[in-house]
This record gives C-alpha cells, sequence and structure tokens, in this order.
C-alpha cells in the first residue's frame, strides 16, 4: 500500500513541477486540448495506462 502513495506523490510531484516551470505553455494546451475530440482523448488515456501498467509491471519482475 506504501508503493500507492509513492506513485501518487510522484504523479503531484510531475504535475505541479510542469505547472511550476512552463505555466503558459499549460495554459495553452488546455485550451487546445478542447478541440480534440473526447474519443481521442480517452483512447490516449487507456494508452498511458496500459504503458504505466506494463511499465511497472517490467520493473516488479
Amino acid at each position: 500500500m506504501s508503493d500507492l502513495w509513492v506513485a501518487i506523490g510522484l504523479v503531484l510531484v510531475l504535475e505541479g513541477l510542469i505547472y511550476a516551470v512552463a505555466p503558459d505553455s499549460m495554459k495553452r494546451m488546455m485550451v487546445e486540448m478542447l478541440t480534440i475530440p473526447s474519443a481521442n482523448l480517452r483512447v490516449a488515456g487507456l494508452v498511458a495506462m496500459a504503458l504505466g501498467v506494463g511499465l511497472v509491471w517490467l520493473i516488479r519482475t
């Protein structure tokens, strides 16, 4: 269970780093995301999840 909290903490660190280093770029990206169809965003999210699970599996085995 502690690994889960470490993973969540790392996600927060990376998210915060992006906003701290390039806030204007993040604003532009958010506006751009409004033009992308929801289905495309959903597929990208599923691909990212699959890559994350695969990476964790490779590291853990």
